[in-house]
This record gives structure tokens, sequence and C-alpha cells, in this order.
């Protein structure tokens, strides 16, 4: 990573971060012409059109002073969209009583696992599926996606 970029990214970060939120994920590609730098972020709570629309200009204003010298830049800032997984486990709080997709360790193997959150306590979650109660320590989550449900 260019020096330019390790400084977009902690303007990027500062910023996600000062306004309460958690960044998911930055891409920047392009060239320093024609860069675009895409920015997801999340919170505890569902991140509005006014959230992305605040976090862009503020990004947008500090990426401004940085490349005043390439100032040709598309700046995307969203949510990361359901198809994304969770990352963190503060992302999780929202879902309860979603169903989820989740692929975990358990000791050497990785098992799936299909059902809804029932509960967080601390580093554990609650999944019931099955009619059963499975419960998986965060840090052994490899991937979790919610599931879209229109019911």
């Amino acid at each position: 990573m260019s020096l330019l970029d390790e400084n977009i990214k902690e303007i990027v970060t500062k910023v996600v971060e000062r306004n309460g939120f958690l960044l998911i994920d930055l891409i920047l590609r392009g060239t320093e012409h024609n860069r675009v730098i895409e920015v997801y972020f999340d919170g505890e709570k569902d991140v509005s059109a006014d959230d992305c629309a605040l976090v862009s200009r503020e990004i947008e204003s500090h990426l401004n002073d940085l490349l005043v010298k390439h100032p040709d830049f598309r700046l995307d800032v969203s949510s990361p969209g359901i198809d994304r997984p969770l990352k963190f486990l503060k992302q999780y709080q929202k879902h309860v009583n979603r169903k989820f997709d989740i692929s975990y360790r358990s000791g050497e193997e990785i098992k799936k696992l299909s059902g809804k959150l029932a509960a967080i306590e601390g580093d554990h979650l609650t999944f019931i599926s099955n009619n059963k109660e499975v419960i998986i320590n965060f840090n052994n989550i490899v991937k979790a996606n919610v599931i879209v449900s229109f019911s």
C-alpha cells in the first residue's frame, strides 16, 4: 500500500469512527489521476442515507486537502448491504431475531448452520436451528450472512 493510500485509509477510518460507526471495507482502485474510493461502514443501529451523506461530506472535505495534486476522484460511501458478511460483534445486535447462514470453527472442522439469532451475551451468540440452541463464540465465526426474509 502506498503512503497516499495509507493516508486515505487513515482519514476514512478516523471520520467513520468519529461519527460512531465501524469501517467495514475500504476499496481503493483506479489510478492517481482517476481514483475511485469506496467506503462501506455500519453501526450498532441501521445506517441511514443521512448518515452516509454526513460521512461522505466529511471524508470528501479531508480528501480534497490531501489530493490537491490529483483532485479527480470518485468517492462512494454506503452501508455494506445485506449481501456482505458481518465482520464485527457490534453489528449483530440489530439483527437479533433474524435468520442467518453461519460458517464457524468447531475444533478442527468448519461447520455450517442456518438459524435465527436469539441472543447475544458477551461474545457468545445463541442461534436457534432445528429447534435446538447452538451457542457460538464470536471469535469462531468464519462467515455470517443475514438472510433476507420478505415474510
